[in-house]
């Protein structure tokens, strides 16, 4: 957990690799994610826009690396560093408008169009067509029951669109998936690659 809800951020953390689940809980235990932080952003948003603190748990999803300045630290180089700034407020406004998309599509959209713009999304992070992820954690990140996400899995795989075995999943039909998913992943992709200036394929940091 690289936050907790209510509580000070100690760090702004970057992901260079992996995935970073925010998470919602409501008060009977429930939570959602409502957005995933990869190598395009950081953790700890509230840092940059001038609070220490936010109402979402930052959760690391699968193995991966990054680095973290403290609050303090990250406050002094944005003060420092104009350009700073302006690259991680670009990212603020791309997430943001992530985080609206999810919740549009958890409350439209079928469990199998969901199910694979999330693995899109992660698969972009990934940076490797395998990755561990069980159902268990499907169903957290798209708010429905375990079964939903069996039923939306099998109907993935039987179309040959990922292959699912114990806790793993691997991408074997990327275009396939796309496909697959409803617009909201494409619309995310293409705010990513204006905010940026990339092209297809291309990550926000190149390091």
């Amino acid at each position: 957990m690289l936050q907790l809800p209510g509580e000070p951020i100690p760090a702004a953390t970057f992901v260079e690799s992996g995935l970073v689940s925010m998470l919602t809980t409501l008060e009977d235990g429930d939570s959602a994610e409502v957005g995933i932080v990869g190598n395009e952003g950081l953790v700890g948003l509230p840092l940059l826009l001038d609070d220490d603190r936010d109402n979402l748990e930052a959760v690391v999803q699968g193995p991966g690396e990054g680095f973290q300045m403290s609050a303090e630290a990250f406050r002094e180089a944005l003060d420092r560093l104009p350009s700073l700034r302006r690259q991680l407020n670009r990212y603020a406004l791309l997430h943001h408008g992530q985080v609206a998309r999810t919740a549009a599509c958890n409350a439209c959209h079928q469990v199998e169009q969901r199910l694979a713009r999330w693995l899109l999304m992660a698969h972009d992070r990934a940076e490797n067509d395998t990755f561990t992820m069980t159902h268990e954690m499907l169903a957290t990140m798209l708010a429905v029951r375990r079964a939903g996400v069996t039923v939306a899995a099998g109907t993935l795989q039987k179309a040959g669109l990922i292959r699912y075995s114990a806790g793993r999943i691997t991408i074997t039909d990327r275009d396939g998936l796309e496909s697959a998913s409803c617009e909201c992943y494409g619309v995310v992709r293409r705010a990513r690659d204006r905010l940026f200036g990339l092209g297809p394929g291309e990550l926000p940091y190149q390091r």
